[in-house]
């Protein structure tokens, strides 16, 4: 049995109560109303999705084109997108038609959900719960994130990542795996602590690099030795010799 969808104005007041988990600047109800503009491309959305599905095609897409005219977020009206959807600040961020989110996903500045076929079906990516995307990156493709995936700023990521992964990196690349402790509020917002892999193998090179140096400088410190005569040579000299057929006389 399907679950049963929430009200519009059940999903409006979610939206808005999100806020306050994973953004300490908001005050009030009325402040995140009328001043963020992810809240207001979001609510605008839930109608737009709705006459979407109902067959209103155009006046979806008007009221989407209205939006994105309002508040630089631009979600395509038959994008299908879960519970306590979070865009912090906004701008510029694209959510394309065949995307899907799942419920309390956080995306911030400049996020792309974008497609990469010109085929008509499933062509943009599939966030699972709890998703948070750092800013600028771009998700690309028919791909599907699990639940907890972080994803760092600026990150470009074009295949599937498990779920509770860290991906950073263009390309994408997993640097951790496992959830991280759990917030007082339930959603951890700490995207910029992320592993450095570079650092980390730049700090071992080096390491590397010191005790090559202190043994080059232990044996440069040992006295010379006379190398001008080698053992080898006349070993190889006898080798030679035996190896030498001896003719016998006529």
């Amino acid at each position: 049995m399907n679950p049963v969808r929430p009200t519009l104005f059940a999903q409006w007041r979610e939206d808005i109560a999100c806020v306050f988990e994973r953004d300490p600047a908001a005050r009030s109800r009325l402040e995140v109303l009328t001043t963020y503009p992810g809240v207001h491309a979001l609510v605008v959305h839930r109608l737009a999705h709705r006459l979407w599905t109902s067959g209103w095609r155009y006046p979806a897409r008007l009221l989407a084109f209205a939006s994105r005219l309002w508040s630089n977020v631009d979600i395509h009206p038959g994008a299908r997108i879960g519970r306590r959807l979070f865009i912090d600040h906004g701008a510029c961020v694209v959510i394309g038609e065949t995307a899907e989110l799942g419920d309390d996903v956080t995306l911030y500045h400049g996020v792309t959900l974008g497609g990469t076929t010109w085929n008509a079906g499933k062509r943009h990516p599939t966030l699972g719960n709890g998703v948070l995307v750092g800013a600028g990156a771009k998700i690309l493709g028919p791909i599907t994130l699990g639940d907890g995936v972080r994803v760092g700023a600026n990150s470009v990521v074009i295949n599937d990542v498990p779920s509770q992964r860290t991906v950073i990196g263009i390309p994408g690349r997993i640097v951790q795996t496992g959830p991280r402790p759990a917030e007082a509020q339930g959603i951890d917002l700490n995207h910029h602590l992320v592993p450095d892999p570079v650092g980390k193998a730049i700090a071992c090179l080096m390491a590397r690099i010191d005790t090559l140096e202190n043994r080059l400088a232990v044996h440069e410190a040992a006295p010379e030795t006379d190398c001008t005569e080698c053992e080898a040579e006349t070993l190889c000299e006898d080798h030679a010799t035996a190896r030498t057929p001896t003719r016998k006389a006529s």
